[in-house]
């Protein structure tokens, strides 16, 4: 699929809808895969983009949400996205904006900071006697890591964490326990030694489903592994040795899964992403910002491993 900017009018809400005016889209890792292999879905013409943010311009049928409010979003991949000047949109996914959260962070947050949301949400919380356990992130100089990390890292938990050199000060920073470079040879054995005789309590991952099972046998007995990026379809270690628990993470799944009872708790992260982000208590990625004509541009830069953080387009520009 090629990105190809186009001219066509947008439609009107049906009940249930809004359309938003978009301001700033950012670009996720998702986006460049779908761009890359396509959707099931999608038919030709189809506007990419899962996040994005911008002002209500109007609603459909049922909506009470007024005219000109500031949302941030998280797209259906099913339906047109966030690379386009507006998209139209289930009432159920927009999230309010703080005045004092500038769009290029808003639209930062919704796929990252919602998925690191629901991968955190797997496991249960420690209780008093829980606090010091040992869990893993991997990945965690992207996005979504670097936002779980520091949700485990409030939950009292020691946390380890691999990522490339370039991130490493930075996570120490954050309060980490250990952080291993992933390419290094031998940073597996060297964690284990660290933790003998404790083994993790959790491990997620953001690399793939391979990498993951390849973690398995770190975790403890009654442990859990969550698998962010892929999943795996039969469990990593033998029935009846360390039990542990298998979790998937599915952001996109909830836009044909959800009921309004699940909308309502994704809704309320949001909410809370958004405080965090606006009081100065969660760190995000840096942001680079571009003109909506460079886009195209970026993105080869980005999936050529030459753009890090997060991009963000403007729309108006």
């Amino acid at each position: 699929m090629l990105l190809q900017r186009v001219t066509r009018p947008w439609r009107a809400p049906v009940a249930g809808e809004v359309v938003v005016a978009n301001a700033v889209s950012a670009f996720n890792p998702v986006d460049w895969k779908m761009i890359a292999t396509g959707h099931p879905a999608w038919q030709p013409g189809h506007v990419p983009g899962v996040d994005g943010v911008g002002r209500i311009a109007a609603v459909g049928a049922g909506v009470h949400l007024p005219i000109g409010m500031r949302v941030a979003y998280h797209q259906d991949l099913t339906r047109d996205g966030s690379f386009a000047a507006y998209t139209v949109l289930t009432a159920d996914c927009v999230i309010p904006v703080p005045d004092d959260v500038t769009d290029d962070l808003a639209a930062s947050v919704p796929c990252p900071g919602l998925t690191a949301w629901q991968a955190i949400s797997k496991v249960p919380a420690p209780e008093r006697n829980g606090e010091g356990q040992d869990v893993l992130v991997t990945g965690a100089g992207g996005a979504v890591a670097l936002i779980l990390t520091q949700f485990a890292l409030r939950r009292n938990w020691r946390v380890w964490v691999t990522a490339s050199r370039r991130h490493h000060d930075r996570l120490l920073a954050l309060g980490v326990t250990g952080v291993f470079d992933y390419r290094a040879t031998g940073w597996q054995r060297q964690l284990q030694e660290t933790l003998a005789p404790r083994r993790l309590h959790a491990v997620f991952d953001a690399v793939s489903g391979d990498h993951a099972r390849s973690l398995a046998p770190m975790i403890g007995y009654n442990g859990h592994l969550v698998c962010i990026q892929d999943r795996l379809d039969s469990p990593p270690c033998p029935p009846f040795t360390t039990a542990l628990s298998l979790h998937e993470v599915a952001l996109n799944a909830i836009h044909q899964q959800a009921t309004h009872a699940d909308w309502l708790e994704l809704l309320r992260a949001g909410a809370s992403l958004m405080g965090d982000v606006a009081c100065g208590t969660l760190m995000l990625t840096p942001v680079h910002s571009v003109a909506f004509a460079e886009l195209p541009t970026a993105l080869s830069e980005f999936q050529a491993g030459r753009l890090h953080g997060k991009i963000a387009a403007n729309i108006l520009i």
